[in-house]
């Protein structure tokens, strides 16, 4: 045998190192889930694709199948150039695809619904239901920038780019965002949902398997947008309850002045731990008014409810007050310049190119020869003029 291999097997193991480049940077999270949400997810994706390749694969293959068949060289093939219509024919055209749509969307119905991140969980696993006397854990998410932060209330701690989760058991996330809109994503988890500033998001999900995973934000942010990933990491009880007191004995405080320092934009935030937070933090970063001295959008909007009515006849229900003079509709829509004659629209200076000596085409705006403008230049045929543009 000899020592070095052949030419052939050389080339070949050269050949596949482009495609060994092309698919490094590709992950199967989606398709492995840890959390019973994205197995349902998952599975719808297979089955969605599953009802599109009925139609595919035998299209594909009846493509090979009639070029062969009916190809210049068959003589045995039938020849019908005056072949119209069947009706046989139509109708496995337009009921396959038919039916395969309405599968699809009975499909995607049930699943939205039965997924929505604000519905609560009805199992932790198939075989699991939902203990009702097991409350979820809470875990507070605000996307910085370009970091996760994470508070859970209920244990006193919060962490930055880690978030540990105990399996088996319904976590229910409340989600906002600091600065810009930013989505929450942990594949192995559940799907995507979006944080946006003075605007609060939730999700429920499940962890079913101990663990390490990775989350990141999945709609861009600015320059540190690349790094914004956090630790996903799954934990029995016995591990997350020593994982709860190893932040509480090692952290620092999360108070305003150390929340406004993390608020600010940085890069590559290593992971850190917060042994205590102040209770209200998380509402005054969805209410916006952490700074102090600013006021909460709950509070100005108690403010705007006090000062509205204004004797107005049409008061506003409770809780969505405003100003006086804001509470109703104008009386009178402004008519639109499609029920004005030509001489009551004022004319905007951008509507009219002025004239130009020399110019291609006419410059005056109602000038029929303007439509020549959008010809093309033809060669002149035989017994007709050249058409010319302008």
């Amino acid at each position: 045998m000899p020592d070095h291999p052949a030419p052939l097997a050389r080339l070949a193991r050269a050949a596949s190192i482009p495609l060994l480049l092309f698919v490094a940077g590709c992950q199967g999270a989606v398709l492995d889930p840890a959390g019973d949400v994205a197995l349902q997810q998952r599975n719808l994706i297979y089955a969605s694709v599953g009802l599109m390749l009925l139609i595919i694969v035998p299209v594909m293959i009846l493509t090979v199948v009639f070029a062969w068949r009916y190809r210049a060289g068959n003589k045995d093939a039938t020849y019908d150039p005056h072949f119209d219509h069947s009706t046989s024919l139509e109708l496995v055209i337009w009921s396959a695809p038919l039916l395969i749509i309405i599968a699809l969307g009975a499909l995607t119905w049930s699943s939205t619904h039965l997924l929505d991140p604000f519905r609560p969980l009805n199992r932790i696993s198939a075989t699991k239901a939902v203990d009702p006397r097991e409350k979820p854990l809470l875990v507070q998410v605000v996307s910085l920038d370009w970091k996760w932060l994470f508070i859970y209330p209920e244990l006193g701690i919060a962490t930055v780019n880690e978030l540990a989760l105990p399996v088996d058991r319904q976590v229910r996330f409340d989600m906002t965002s600091s600065n810009m809109m930013n989505t929450f994503y942990a594949p192995t988890l559940a799907g995507m949902v979006y944080t946006m500033p003075g605007m609060r998001s939730t999700l429920h999900a499940v962890l079913n398997r101990p663990g390490e995973f990775e989350g990141m934000s999945a709609n861009y942010s600015g320059a540190g947008f690349s790094y914004m990933r956090f630790r996903l990491r799954g934990l029995d009880d016995a591990s997350f309850a020593r994982w709860v007191g190893e932040v509480k004995g090692r952290g620092q405080s999360l108070d305003t002045a150390n929340y406004l320092k993390l608020e600010k934009p940085s890069e590559q935030v290593p992971v850190m731990h917060f042994a205590n937070v102040e209770p209200t933090l998380f509402q005054r970063a969805y209410e916006r008014c952490v700074t102090p001295g600013t006021p909460c959008m709950s509070e100005i909007m108690a403010r705007d409810h006090a000062a509205g009515g204004g004797g107005d006849p049409h008061p506003m229900k409770a809780g969505e007050g405003m100003p006086a003079g804001r509470q109703t509709l104008p009386r009178e829509k402004p008519e639109g310049g499609l029920m004005k004659d030509t001489d009551e629209i004022t004319p905007v200076p951008h509507n009219s190119k002025p004239r130009q000596p020399g110019a291609p085409g006419a410059t005056d705006p109602d000038s029929p020869r303007n439509r020549d403008l959008s010809f093309l230049s033809l060669p002149a045929m035989p017994g007709h003029a050249r058409a010319v543009r302008g």
